[in-house]
């Protein structure tokens, strides 16, 4: 793969052999975003899990401290006086059955988040085809099937993600943009790490985490030391 003189530039800044401290890889990281947009700044983490045992898959949601930087759209499915109580939280979009045809048929997915109550999980599974492969099925596990629709609006307003095991048993974040400062990356990756590191399914053996990388969204890869975790 042939990379751009900004990336190959970014890169010598980088020992690719070496495993850095938290704190120094986010610096670099934050060195090497040199595109004319601000970057997002991810992390992979790739685990020792085994997703195909439903006892080894990990998913969850945590809270950043600093946000991630992205405004976040919110679809919430309700009714009743839950209607009312999501809009007054601040959900962009609102409604019931008659969002099916518009998201099915017309591709809308003008949304980054889907909420939804219990009650409406029915509907909504008649989307699974479309949200499913995206990512955005509402999940128990993610708070996103809720009765309390105002507390799952404000959290993922605030800076709210969820993690997941991909299907080759690696976790992809977001923690940020690289015009946050050091410390508020450095925040939002120390608790990202502490829900992962809680989430590590007892039924694992052998090694949890295997490797840490940080990277902007053009930049190259930076190796974060999996020693303290």
């Amino acid at each position: 793969m042939k990379h751009g003189k900004k990336y190959v530039e970014s890169a010598k800044l980088i020992d690719r052999a070496s495993f850095y401290e938290t704190e120094e890889a986010i610096s670099l990281v934050k060195k090497t975003a040199t595109a004319k947009f601000d970057e997002t700044v991810e992390v992979h983490i790739r685990t020792g899990c085994d997703g195909r045992h439903a006892e080894q898959q990990i998913r969850g949601a945590v809270v950043l401290p600093n946000g991630t930087g992205k405004t976040v759209k919110v679809l919430v499915f309700a009714k009743g006086d839950k209607v009312a109580e999501a809009e007054a939280a601040g959900a962009d979009y609102v409604g019931g059955d008659e969002l099916i045809p518009k998201i099915q048929n017309d591709g809308w997915l003008d949304f980054d988040v889907v909420v939804a109550t219990p009650d409406m999980m029915g509907v909504v599974g008649r989307l699974g085809k479309v949200l499913g492969p995206k990512g955005l099925m509402p999940n128990p596990k993610a708070g996103t099937v809720t009765m309390d629709v105002t507390k799952a609006i404000n959290d993922i307003k605030a800076g709210k993600i969820e993690y997941r095991l991909d299907k080759t048993n690696i976790i992809h974040c977001p923690i940020g943009k690289a015009s946050f400062s050091e410390e508020q990356l450095a925040q939002n990756f120390g608790a990202l790490m502490d829900a992962i590191v809680k989430a590590k399914p007892s039924a694992l053996k052998g090694q949890y985490l295997r490797s840490i990388t940080l990277t902007t969204t053009m930049g190259p890869g930076v190796k974060v030391s999996v020693a303290k975790f």
